[in-house]
């Protein structure tokens, strides 16, 4: 699941810095942050799945100069944390170890993924994919052991930059800290963020900051309604910090000196799987969104391709194999039934030497002149490029409608073009395997014309009568220009041997014997093409295009990789049901 969540957040990133997406940039930015939210929050369960004891994480957030770097001193009772009056001071997560060893802390690292651990002094201001661990030595009796988190704002225009080191510290919290100053605590972007961690139930303390005698009551009153507008679990505990002259630092009420350590007890990582699980199933829809629009337009594509297809093979069926003048294969047949009908004893001889043909004899008998001109002046292939060309036509008039309206109509106008420049690829390609299969079929047209002859050798006199009738005509004569590649296929149709032989077969008493022959191979015939021609070349190659539109404009995620995390995500529901 991990991997898909990144696999779905690259994609998302990756279409969103295209230009002309602005129509979509604000949904898409907000999809982002969940899903690198999401993909935190999965990460700590895998952190805490290899070592459940892992020091507690209390992490502090709040826009920018809310006074977060300045709590964390106030907390931790140092001064470890930088701070500044400059607005975006900030901008890595830096976690300051209180009672704990950093060696404690290794896991971390993997749940940070490809962010790298640096010395806080050590981190480059120009990146942003870093964050610090230091051990601090101070003696605080405001917070228990664990690692407390300064975090960048994220209000800021800048802080689109480093937004992502935000929320996974905020995710990795066990306990948050949200620091607010009763100047920025109605900002939008405050209750954003905390309506999406609403899901994670952490443990919450209100930090409300800068406040002057007499106005906190009416600050107070304000911020739980803004709570109760934004999450449905119940207000926490607000801690007023006063703003103090002399120190410039806020002053942690004794009051509440033992509220963080008392926070502490109600942390429940027992939760984690069902959480992430709810997590998950709250998006899922959402960011699926636009694949599933790219998988429904795909879709469409498949059934404009099978019913092109469809047609294509009816097209083919009628304008050659049911043609009266356009089909030749039979009449192939019928000329190598010329060659066998020779003088008796040479006929056996010809028969027996075509039996003990070996495979690579017959391939190369491929390349001769005579297979290569009946490829060549083929009316069967005429008719198949024709096809072909008509079926890439009728496509690209299809895509042109979909990309001016409905839905997806960037996704069709892109596609469009794709086809557009592989047209010609496309019927390339088509027009060489039509002659490899017209080439092979050959061997089929031999086995029909053997058949022909074993049944006649069962009529001597019907087969003694078509001896003289070619002998009588010019069969002889044709049937070697056929083999010498001297006249087409097309042209022996009319041929007056070839209608005597014919016609003299079509009275004869094996006339339905022939018919039926004829009427194999023709349903022999249009079975291969189909299969060979439409289905696995010209079909899967058009079927295939969408996987070579550009992955910088669209997803292009597979339904069975969307399959698969969905599967994942109902094992694991029924597991924790089960549980």
């Amino acid at each position: 699941m991990l991997e898909f969540i990144q696999l779905l957040n690259q994609r998302y990133q990756t279409v969103l810095s295209q230009s002309g997406n602005e129509a979509v940039k604000s949904a898409y930015q907000q999809r982002i942050d969940q899903l690198i939210f999401t993909e935190a929050f999965i990460r700590k369960g895998q952190l805490l799945n290899a070592a459940p004891k892992q020091p507690l994480q209390m992490t502090v957030v709040g826009p920018t100069q809310a006074g977060k770097s300045s709590l964390v001193n106030v907390l931790l009772n140092s001064d470890d944390a930088g701070v500044s009056p400059l607005a975006g001071y900030t901008i890595h997560p830096q976690g300051f170890c209180l009672g704990v060893n950093v060696n404690d802390c290794s896991g971390l690292q993997r749940y940070f993924g490809r962010f790298q651990q640096l010395q806080k002094n050590a981190i480059p201001r120009d990146r942003h994919d870093c964050y610090s661990l230091t051990e601090t030595t101070a003696d605080s009796a405001l917070l228990p052991d664990g690692v407390l988190w300064d975090t960048p704002d994220f209000d800021s225009i800048d802080s689109a930059v480093y937004r992502e080191g935000v929320i996974r510290a905020m995710v990795l919290a066990d306990i948050i800290i949200l620091v607010v100053s009763k100047e920025k605590y109605a900002d939008q972007s405050v209750w954003d963020i905390m309506a999406t961690l609403e899901g994670l139930h952490q443990p919450t303390v209100i930090c409300l900051n800068k406040l002057s005698e007499g106005s906190e009551s009416l600050l107070l009153e304000s911020l739980k309604q803004k709570w109760q507008l934004t999450r449905q679990d119940a207000f926490p505990e607000v801690v007023p910090l006063y703003y103090q002259k002399d120190t410039g630092v806020p002053l942690w009420p004794t009051a509440q000196q033992a509220l963080l350590k008392d926070l502490a007890g109600k942390v429940d990582h027992q939760r984690q799987a069902r959480l992430e699980q709810d997590l998950l199933q709250k998006h899922w829809q959402t960011w699926l969104e636009p694949v599933i629009a790219e998988h429904h337009a795909q879709k469409d594509w498949q059934e404009l391709v099978n019913e092109a297809i469809r047609q294509a093979v009816g097209n083919y069926q009628r304008d050659y194999l049911n043609h009266p003048h356009h089909y030749e294969t039979f009449q192939q047949a019928l000329a190598e039934l010329l060659t066998l009908l020779e003088i008796p004893g040479l006929a056996g001889v010809l028969t027996g030497a075509r039996k003990v043909l070996t495979w690579p004899a017959r391939q190369i008998m491929k390349l001769g002149r005579k297979r290569l001109h009946i490829a060549d002046s083929s009316q069967e292939i005429i008719i198949l490029k024709q096809i072909a060309e008509h079926v890439l036509i009728q496509l690209a008039d299809r895509l042109l409608d979909n990309s001016e309206e409905g839905q997806q109509r960037l996704w069709w106008k892109e596609f469009s073009s794709l086809l557009r420049r592989q047209r010609q690829s496309i019927l390339q390609d088509f027009s060489a395997a039509a002659k490899i299969y017209h080439l092979d079929f050959q061997q089929d047209v031999e086995q029909t014309a053997q058949d022909l002859y074993l049944k006649l050798q069962e009529q001597p006199l019907l087969l003694n009568s078509l001896r003289v009738t070619r002998v009588t005509t010019d069969a002889a004569a044709i049937a070697l220009t056929v083999h010498m590649g001297g006249i087409g296929v097309h042209d022996l149709v009319f041929a007056p041997a070839m209608l005597a032989v014919t016609s003299l077969l079509a009275e004869s008493a094996i006339g339905g014997y022939m018919h039926k022959v004829e009427h194999d191979l023709k349903q022999h015939q249009l079975k291969t093409v189909k299969q060979a021609l439409f289905v696995d070349n010209l079909g899967l190659k058009l079927l295939a295009l969408p996987e070579q539109l550009s992955r910088l404009h669209h997803f292009n995620i597979s339904p069975g990789q969307v399959q698969a995390a969905e599967h994942q995500l109902i094992e694991k529901r029924h597991g924790l049901r089960l549980l």
